[in-house]
């Protein structure tokens, strides 16, 4: 449940002011629309309704642009929003996390079923048999079709990432996925360029819900966003996600590969995309392996975005994952990605002892938050598998609790074309509570008893620090939740030095995460100022800017 909209506060988004002609726009309602409201929008308001998105009270609408504040005044509409455009977020990863040893132990994901949202999954030999429903969003809007082949590329690695088997490879450990006994779903709502639109991901995030018994449903892997436009509380896709999260599904979403954005003179912070800027979902964000079976080396990925997120200062990233170069099983070589790069088919001696440098066509190597996500969504099935009965908030908080919090400080990183050389400080904006830990996560039975939403950072102007409040009527506001406390604010289960780690001061009972008494990022060259002084990017609709590396770019070459 979200806060109502109340008296003087906007009702529609700002990037519907002043648009010219015709616009597709989301209209949400504070109860499911009726018949009577469709043929408002038709007679009154001159709209075609395109679909209706029962699961979040929603109608899309192509309608004139000077008729949206005119039907947004009907006092039984929450907010309307324009239908916007997003995209893809895009062997050693495995042992990094622990996977490895969670396989040796018998936990492989049995009776979990992940529902992979996506450009859709291609039959592939480490993926036979387990895709068990698919279906497309693309298209007629609000009208599933069959046209739910891979044509792009990024499902299929995705899907290979949370659930793949390395049959192709004999059962080889180095292309294997992280939960290798998952059933897959593929719901298919970014088309053949990996793109897609807010109403295509929501029709997919509704249809999650509606099979989630049928097929044993108990998360959802987003591996896409764009920019944050307004608050969660109001944005379309996160009131999706927390729909989800409401039908009891663990929805992981990747942070965005913003991360050297540096736009607005923000070095990167606040560039966390939606809906991972929502406090109920899993963000996570991505780290390099660095070629290496151990995590004592491995280092963030500077694309990684960083929070805190964008108009409501949430604390994001939840936590990191391998997401640099990561092998897994290859989309078809005529998808866009197998045409466009070639070179990312993995030869044979990357992942098969003793075999020779000839490039196959069984496995691919992506980067991005895109390839991490799936990881903790393979993660939090291995979990769910051994333990059924935990809650989207239980696993959430299991998986931040056991993060690894061993920080190292700083991590510089070039891209292996340009050159280019970025760096990022290792602090709470980048990292989360830590480095995911499965085998962690698998041994530790504490059961979170209250919401495990994402905290919030708050600005002391007097001091010049910033703190988080992990209190639920802090985030959601007096009208839901209020008093309700986060299970890691002042919580006698955990606290704040067991989730966040030990290096978080404390001045006066609270913890100062940022500023001069801080052990994270100095004020003066960790874009302090921009984001919590006068002229702060939160005041801004958008962060995005020209300076940043395309999602292609980072998908195809990754850092090094």
């Amino acid at each position: 449940m979200v806060s109502p909209v109340t008296a003087g506060e906007r009702k529609t988004s700002r990037d519907l002011d002043n648009v010219q002609g015709s616009v597709r726009v989301i209209i949400q309602y504070r109860a499911k629309p009726t018949q009577a409201k469709a043929d408002a929008v038709r007679g009154r308001h001159r709209g075609q309704v395109q679909a209706t998105l029962a699961e979040t009270k929603s109608l899309v609408v192509d309608m004139p642009g000077s008729e949206v504040e005119n039907l947004a005044s009907d006092p039984d509409v929450f907010y309307a929003s324009a239908d916007r455009p997003l995209q893809a977020n895009m062997v050693t990863a495995g042992p990094a996390v622990g996977a490895v040893s969670a396989i040796f132990q018998g936990v492989q994901g049995d009776g979990v079923t992940v529902a992979v949202i996506d450009s859709g999954v291609t039959e592939h030999l480490d993926l036979v048999g387990r895709i068990v429903y698919a279906e497309s969003f693309i298209g007629t809007l609000g009208q599933s079709n069959k046209a739910v082949a891979d044509s792009y590329g990024h499902g299929t690695v995705v899907a290979g990432i949370v659930a793949g088997s390395g049959e192709a490879s004999g059962g080889l450990q180095p292309v294997r996925g992280i939960a290798p006994k998952v059933q897959i779903v593929s719901l298919k709502a970014l088309d053949g360029t990996g793109k897609g639109t807010d109403s295509s991901v929501i029709a997919a995030i509704n249809r999650a819900i509606a099979l989630k018994d049928k097929f044993k449903i108990r998360v959802i892997n987003l591996s896409l966003g764009r920019p944050v436009f307004e608050s969660f509380r109001t944005d379309p896709l996160c009131r999706a996600v927390e729909a989800a999260w409401k039908a009891g599904l663990v929805v992981v979403v990747a942070a965005g590969n913003n991360g050297r954005d540096n736009s607005f003179g923000n070095q990167g912070y606040g560039t966390i995309q939606s809906p991972a800027n929502d406090p109920r979902v899993i963000t996570v964000g991505a780290m390099r392996t660095m070629s290496t079976l151990t995590r004592t080396d491995d280092l963030i990925a500077t694309y990684s975005s960083k929070g805190p997120s964008p108009v409501d200062q949430i604390v994001k990233p939840d936590l990191v994952a391998p997401g640099n170069l990561i092998m897994a099983a290859a989309p078809s070589a005529t998808s866009l990605l197998g045409r466009d790069l070639p070179a990312n088919f993995v030869p044979q001696n990357l992942y098969l002892y003793g075999g020779d440098s000839h490039i196959t066509k069984d496995y691919f190597k992506l980067s991005g938050t895109s390839m991490a996500a799936p990881i903790v969504s393979g993660a939090a099935a291995l979990l769910l598998g051994r333990e059924p009965g935990l809650t989207p908030d239980q696993v959430k908080a299991r998986l931040m609790k056991t993060a690894s919090k061993k920080y190292r400080g700083t991590a510089v990183g070039s891209d292996p074309v340009t050159g280019q050389v970025f760096t990022t400080i290792e602090d709470i904006f980048s990292m989360g509570a830590g480095y995911l830990d499965i085998n962690a996560a698998l041994k530790n039975t504490d059961l979170a008893a209250g919401p495990a939403f994402s905290p919030k950072a708050v600005y002391d102007p007097v001091t010049k620090t910033v703190r988080i409040v992990g209190d639920a009527s802090v985030i959601w506001g007096d009208h839901t939740l209020a008093g309700s406390s986060a299970v890691w604010g002042k919580s006698v289960i955990w606290g704040d030095s067991v989730i966040w780690g030990d290096a978080l001061q404390t001045a006066g009972g609270v913890s100062v995460i940022w500023g001069d008494r801080s052990p994270w990022a100095d004020n003066a060259t960790g874009g302090f100022s921009v984001i919590w002084g006068d002229s702060s990017i939160f005041c801004k609709s958008v962060i995005w800017g020209d300076s940043t590396p395309t999602a292609s770019s980072i998908l195809a070459r990754g850092e090094k």
